[in-house]
């Protein structure tokens, strides 16, 4: 079975063809994946809605010929798209041409939430973890730990309560001057600092100790800055980034003690941070990295999650399906 599925959340236009048997009989293939990534928003400091919506227009029918010739093939046997979440106006641009083609091929139609393909992206891999595992899906807009049981079958243990990893990553890299996309530049100007220089406190969200919170830490990095406006930028991004890093290893750590899952599947932008990964590697758990193209927003990923659902026997979606913008993975 051949899904073409399509990612239009935020700023990439992504296409990719996916194969895959019944989930018993192996994992599955990427056939092509093609990504174009929209680099006009830097002169913004963060993606604009209307003009990444305006672009993915001008480029998801080309990226998706692209994805189709690469595959050697002229028709998929089913075609997915993200449905959500991500900003309304992109997702709309994908949903729709992906329930278009569905439509005039006469073949299935798949939504899928974004968040679980990310949660599933360790599965394209070999070798990939065998459920149950742990996903730590950390990206610009989600800091979620999942235990993932099988296809459709999450439990969440902990996740943020306000600012995302990615989200803490951008806004110190413009506290520091260091430009957008902040997440490559804080881990780049960290390489020549020292991420014992400075003691950020780690965060304590209030509601629960599972719970992340990131804006504590971001408010602690503005606090250093404005007291000690000599600090080294690189001093200030390795502390951050190190402190980051051994939050999430801690709260994979509790995740694994409250499951007794030693699995740990990472995915998201923010895991293509080198320090974290590092991090997660040395736990001495058994780590599942995804390839660091991959880890930013890609249509393999939503591809995978559409042939799994659809191997193990889901209904294909209807095409009224709706976009949305906020979408839990277990709702």
């Amino acid at each position: 079975m051949n899904v073409l599925a399509i990612e239009t959340s935020c700023d990439e236009t992504a296409c990719a063809v996916v194969s895959i048997k019944h989930p018993g009989e192996g994992r599955a293939v990427v056939l092509a994946d093609v990504i174009h990534s929209q680099t006009l928003h830097a002169r913004y400091g963060g993606v604009v809605p209307e003009i990444a919506s305006r672009a993915h227009i001008e480029q998801v029918v080309p990226t998706a010929r692209a994805a189709l010739a690469t595959a050697g093939i002229d028709r998929p046997d089913a075609v997915a798209a993200t449905a959500g979440p991500g900003l309304i106006g992109a997702v709309l641009v994908g949903l729709s041409f992906a329930k278009a083609a569905a439509l005039g091929w006469g073949v299935p139609f798949v939504a899928v939430n974004h968040l679980e393909g990310h949660l599933l992206s360790a599965l394209l891999d070999d070798p990939a973890p065998a459920f149950p595992f742990l996903s730590l899906v950390i990206s610009g807009g989600h800091t979620t730990l999942y235990e993932a049981r099988g296809v459709g079958d999450y439990r969440v243990l902990c996740e943020t309560t306000d600012d995302a990893v990615g989200e803490a990553f951008d806004k110190v890299a413009r506290m520091l001057g260091l430009g957008y996309p902040g997440g490559p530049r804080v881990e780049q100007s960290a390489r020549t600092g020292n991420p014992r220089a400075i003691n950020f406190p780690m965060p304590r969200p209030a509601a629960s100790p599972m719970d992340l919170s990131f804006s504590g830490l971001k408010t602690a990095v503005r606090t250093r800055l404005e007291r000690h406006p000599d600090s080294r930028t690189e001093d200030v991004a390795a502390s951050f980034q190190d402190t980051v890093a051994r939050y999430l290893v801690d709260r994979v750590l509790q995740g694994v003690a409250l499951t007794g899952i030693r699995r740990v599947a990472l995915g998201g932008g923010a895991a293509a941070n080198g320090h974290i990964r590092d991090a997660m590697v040395a736990t001495g758990l058994h780590v599942f990295l995804p390839p660091k193209a991959r880890c930013t927003d890609n249509a393999a990923m939503i591809a995978n999650v559409a042939a799994l659902h659809l191997a193990a026997g889901r209904v294909a979606s209807p095409l009224g399906t709706s976009a949305r913008a906020r979408w839990e993975v277990s709702a």
